[in-house]
């Protein structure tokens, strides 16, 4: 029998089989994944191959994923999480107010989207009640990522702001919702399939942080088309698996000026006749995010020292 991951306790999975049957299965003693880094050998979205023993089911193979997505695991150092699989997007939810959703975290998010070949839309939400301050941050990352080329959205699910094109989006793909815990994922789902009737839970005025409403990675089936991946909601991207000279392939402003650096395996840092450097100056390339990449770059550097 064949099926989806739809949910992922850490002993028992939830999969739904091509004949629509919802059953739960454990992992086959015997399987273990290719990436044995990482920290769960199944994620959501996965296609497995399902066997009944005595009276359970077990899931006997991993077919081969399409792509997932993955971070340095947040409680093993030397270790990688998968946090979904298979999914033709990934939404990623932003706040300018609070929580505040950083252009750090937004980049380190669309490195690793890109490495896998996911593609990307920002959707910036609670854009009501902003403060002047707030509305100038929001302004100036919609005009950032906007040139870049990232497809954006406002929207609030209090005030019913762009719900309608927030649905369109979702019709008939299998998306990944991803932010920070507090940005309002669940609201926004609630907004558009009421009956799901997901946890919802207002951010602490104490830390004016988000609190965890979602647990475990969910797929949930949309009445209108596709599914949709709720995550819980994370607190730093962690990248992990990269070379230092990768890393600017997957800033995707950088592609058309990587070839005319005088050196091949350039990192555009101290290097002389550095096209990308040059794109800076010349305000091709935006200011904040080559310093983003910097930054990115020293992390990368930094994570494979401790894994070599």
């Amino acid at each position: 029998m064949e099926g989806i991951v739809t949910k992922s306790t850490g002993s028992w999975y939830e999969i739904i089989l091509t004949d629509k049957q919802k059953i739960s299965a454990r992992l086959k003693g015997i399987l273990r994944l290719d990436e044995s880094d990482t920290t769960n050998p199944i994620a959501v979205g996965d296609k497995v191959l399902i066997e009944k023993v005595e009276q359970d089911f077990v899931i006997a193979q991993v077919l081969p994923r399409h792509n997932y997505i993955i971070r340095q695991s947040p409680k093993h150092e030397k270790a990688r999480q998968v946090i979904a699989s298979n999914i033709d997007q990934a939404i990623l939810v932003a706040t300018v107010g609070s929580p505040r959703t950083s252009s750090g975290f937004i980049d380190r998010f669309l490195l690793t989207a890109e490495a896998y070949h996911i593609p990307t839309i920002i959707v910036f939400n609670k854009c009501d009640n902003l403060s002047k301050k707030e509305e100038k941050l929001l302004e100036n990352m919609i005009e950032m990522y906007g040139k870049i080329g990232y497809k954006l959205l406002q929207t609030s699910a209090t005030e019913k702001k762009n719900l309608d094109q927030f649905q369109q989006l979702l019709q008939d793909k299998t998306s990944l919702l991803a932010g920070h815990s507090g940005v309002g994922k669940s609201s926004l789902i609630n907004s558009i399939q009421p009956k799901l009737k997901l946890k919802t839970q207002a951010v602490s005025s104490f830390s004016g942080k988000g609190m965890h409403t979602t647990t475990f990675a969910e797929m949930h089936a949309l009445d209108f088309g596709g599914n949709i991946i709720d995550t819980p909601g994370i607190r730093e991207f962690g990248i992990s698996g990269f070379k230092p000279e990768e890393v600017s392939h997957y800033f995707i402003e950088m592609l058309p000026f990587l070839a005319h650096c005088k050196f091949h395996n350039c990192l555009h840092e101290n290097e002389p006749e550095c096209a990308v450097k040059q794109a800076v100056i010349d305000g091709k390339i935006d200011e904040e995010r080559f310093g983003s990449y910097l930054v990115l770059l020293a992390d990368v550097q930094q994570a494979r020292k401790h894994w070599e």
